[in-house]
């Protein structure tokens, strides 16, 4: 929106319009602004939902401090979308596929976690939104990014710097070639850990020989749906106490950030030898946003929490963070940099399925943990919850180091 003002203030030489051009510029302003409408406009958020009486509904899980917690206020995901949209409507380039594209995620997301927390709430319905209908949302939501990503024109990377691009072949669909660089368009993402560190979906179909690239699309949307409705609920899962998953996406966010930077820059790309992502540089400015607005709500969600996001809230941020990183190229870094939420989620389904094979096997369920998800086996165990939470932001910051510090390690 002030991208497109800027241009016409350039034309006419308006001091200081040029700062526009500069994504720094931009990505700081993304922070601050997503920063202000977190803390400011957020108590007024919380306080028309203790107006509307919109408050936590609490389980008798026996957990310390948890009838505490009754009553305060939900659906404060609200403010993580408001707070990310509004910086990223007014700095970003709206035209840009990237952002088109994160945008829709958040917002479709938002929608579902919304229609989830209202049945919670207002309809005295614990179980909230069916299961189903929350995968649905996430499979259709995978398919439009999928298939936009796979499709569209506008969606390309440059695989090779441009000293190497004379002098090697790349044998994939081309789509756009001079003499100093080759921009492709194919489903390749980066590979950790290795020197050709280069990943093709196509290469999963090699028994169909010639015909992979024909299908290839296939893979790429099916990962895509996979991811994308892991990382989310992998999120709503970790949301069990003030500030853990809100703290713990920021930590997540600054790192893709990062990613989002060197993927964009062709000098720092063809240094770290991943691949060049053209127009990726507007990502920029949406993850200052998130970051902005997380670390702003993080203000009332520390412990003791004044707001919690809900659904609303905790399938929003795993969506945004998984459809970003397969964006710049880099889902493949997932476990790591979101190892705190794939241990939640494989806590959940270590303690289900040996639970049930117990109960069939013995007759009776046993439980590997105290109770899943991880956070509340520690709660169980005598830990304080901002311990608990402290100790996995810790933790969170160290997966966020291992994933830097892979771009070198080949």
């Amino acid at each position: 929106m002030l991208f497109s003002l800027y241009k016409y203030l350039e034309s006419i030489d308006f001091p200081g319009a040029g700062m526009f051009q500069y994504i720094s510029f931009r990505s700081g302003m993304a922070v601050i602004f997503a920063l202000l409408i977190a803390t400011i406009f957020g108590k007024l958020i919380i306080r028309l939902l203790q107006r509307q009486q919109i408050g936590e509904v609490v389980r008798d899980l026996g957990l310390e401090g948890q009838y505490q917690k009754k009553g305060t206020p939900t659906m404060g995901g609200l403010i993580i979308i408001i707070s990310i949209l509004i910086p990223v409507l007014l700095f970003g380039k709206l035209d840009n596929v990237y952002i088109i594209l994160m945008i829709t995620t958040t917002i479709w997301l938002g929608l579902i976690g919304f229609l989830d927390d209202y049945i919670k709430v207002f309809k005295k319905n614990k179980e909230g939104l069916a299961g189903k209908f929350k995968v649905i949302g996430q499979v259709v939501l995978g398919l439009i990014v999928g298939l936009t990503l796979y499709f569209s024109d506008d969606v390309v990377v440059r695989m090779e710097s441009p000293a190497d691009a004379s002098t090697r072949e790349i044998k994939t669909e081309q789509v756009e070639q001079s003499q100093e660089t080759k921009y492709v368009k194919a489903p390749i993402t980066n590979v950790p850990f290795f020197k050709e560190n280069r990943f093709n979906y196509n290469s999963l179909l090699w028994f169909l020989g010639d015909k992979a690239s024909e299908w290839g699309w296939v893979i790429f949307v099916l990962a895509v749906i996979f991811i994308t409705t892991a990382v989310s609920n992998g999120a709503n899962i970790t949301d069990g106490l003030d500030g853990l998953a809100t703290g713990t996406s920021s930590i997540i966010g600054a790192t893709l950030g990062i990613l989002a930077y060197v993927s964009s820059n062709t000098i720092y790309a063809d240094y770290l030898n991943i691949m060049y992502v053209p127009q990726s540089a507007e990502l920029v400015v949406f993850m200052s946003a998130f970051i902005g607005a997380t670390v702003g709500f993080l203000w009332y969600n520390s412990f003791p929490a004044q707001v919690f996001m809900g659904d609303t809230g905790s399938l929003t941020i795993g969506g945004i963070i998984a459809v970003f990183a397969i964006l710049i190229r880099m889902e493949l870094l997932i476990p790591i940099l979101c190892g705190i939420f794939l241990v939640e989620n494989l806590s959940v389904m270590i303690q289900v399925s040996y639970f049930k094979y117990t109960r069939k096997k013995y007759g009776e369920g046993r439980r590997i943990f105290k109770m899943s998800p991880l956070h509340h086996h520690y709660q169980l165990k005598g830990y304080s919850e901002s311990k608990i939470v402290t100790r996995f932001w810790i933790m969170g910051i160290i997966l966020a180091v291992l994933t830097i510090v892979t771009l070198k390690i080949r």
